[in-house]
């Protein structure tokens, strides 16, 4: 066999069974933590859909979406209420 097509095997290879071999659980973390964070985006985007109306607008940045992925729809309302009576 060429040796550069052994090692692509063994480049692709590795991670695979790094991947199998590693216990569920880190992966459901993961999941549920990017889970959280589309979720935290989608209700960001319409905020500022609905609330441009209002003259609203909240910025999709990694700290808005980290507070609003970390508390949910709390921390939504709560980047709403720091808008309204700070900025």
């Amino acid at each position: 066999m060429d040796p550069v097509l052994v090692i692509l095997l063994l480049a692709l290879a590795i991670p695979l069974l790094l991947i199998v071999g590693m216990p569920a659980s880190p992966i459901k973390w993961v999941g549920r933590a990017l889970m959280r964070v589309v979720i935290a985006v989608v209700l960001l985007f319409f905020v500022n859909l609905f609330g441009a109306q209002f003259g609203l607008h909240i910025p999709i940045n990694v700290f808005t979406t980290a507070a609003s992925a970390l508390l949910g729809l709390p921390g939504v309302l709560s980047l709403v209420a720091i808008h309204i009576w700070v900025l």
